[in-house]
């Protein structure tokens, strides 16, 4: 609990963020400059369907930029993290650390 007169740093954490699923995906965009849809799906477990609610989710915010082409006559999906997304997820982790800074020690 944060002292009186502080603000609780959780109150301030972003939803788009936290739901685990799109935490997944945005921890691994964040350590990598792009990443294929089939990367992301082996990496976070997350199936076909999931993951494409997510990202339209992460999109629909501006956190991610999904490209789309063809690799001869195969689709190809490659995902990035935009700087508004690599913003929103060092903040994430910004309070998370602050919210676990503030536990006392048992």
């Amino acid at each position: 609990m944060a002292p009186s007169g502080q603000t609780d740093p959780l109150s301030n954490i972003d939803p788009v963020v936290h739901a685990p699923a799109r935490l997944k995906l945005i921890t691994q965009l964040y350590v990598v400059e792009a990443a294929d849809a089939t990367f992301l799906v082996n990496a976070t477990g997350l199936t076909w369907g999931n993951l494409a609610t997510h990202l339209r989710k992460l999109e629909e915010h501006r956190y991610v930029k999904i490209d789309k082409e063809f690799r001869g006559r195969k689709p190809h999906t490659t995902i990035s993290l935009t700087e508004r997304g690599r913003t929103a997820f060092q903040t994430y982790r910004n309070i998370m650390q602050a919210a676990l800074d503030d536990l006392p020690e048992p």
